[in-house]
């Protein structure tokens, strides 16, 4: 698969650009801790680190956000989260080049994610990144899978959708960038989720990073 007529590159955050899972974990252990339980390990959380606090809650305590005590637990981890938000947290292996690479090419990049503003704000200026846009789920009425974030992002940029790809580790990135008219690319090295990710349909399906650099014509 080789897309034409491409000019810029979104990027979900957390499990495909940067990797969260262990500061994400750490929070989660946070509310265990406080509740008098052991901590998990943080290998545990990786599968739901793509699902923000809720799916990281309900891995540590098996709660969903209907239990009465979930928005107690959902501020000490958010807490905690904001405080320490980059101790482990980094671009995947060969980021780096593949950024320096896009914008070799003159390929603009940008970040697309569920994360509320206050943390990608942090995140992102914590690890010096150079995002051309930045949308969060808190700046739009609904967050992926609806396209509203992607599609506030080409507006930022002054771009069709059709002039994008989307980029993401999780089955509600590639919904939300078909549903925006965009292509879209699943990553093999991110968390997947709960679908696996062969039933996805994304347009590609990369294994490494540099591999993103052969999808344009």
């Amino acid at each position: 698969m080789r897309f034409s007529g491409i000019k810029a590159v979104l990027f979900d955050l957390d499990g495909t650009l940067v990797d969260t899972a262990f500061d994400l974990g750490s929070a989660a252990n946070h509310v265990r801790a406080g509740l008098g339980m052991t901590p998990l390990p943080l290998e545990n959380y990786r599968p739901a680190a793509s699902g923000g606090a809720s799916g990281l809650l309900k891995t540590a305590l098996n709660i969903t956000p209907d239990h009465p005590d979930f928005p107690r637990h959902r501020e000490t981890f958010l807490s905690y989260y904001g405080d320490n938000i980059a101790q482990h947290s980094r671009l995947f292996p060969n980021l780096t080049e593949t950024l320096s690479a896009l914008a070799a090419k003159k390929m603009i990049w940008g970040v697309v994610t569920n994360k509320p503003k206050r943390y990608t704000d942090a995140l992102i200026r914590e690890l010096q990144l150079r995002p051309a846009c930045t949308v969060s789920a808190d700046e739009v009425k609904k967050s992926k899978p609806a396209p509203d974030s992607l599609l506030a992002a080409c507006a930022r940029l002054k771009l069709e959708s059709a002039e994008c790809i989307y980029v993401g580790d999780d089955k509600r990135d590639i919904d939300a960038g078909k549903a925006a008219g965009m292509k879209t690319v699943a990553v093999a090295w991110g968390y997947e989720g709960e679908y696996p990710i062969a039933s996805w349909n994304a347009d590609a399906l990369i294994q490494k990073p540099d591999e993103l650099l052969g999808l344009f014509v």
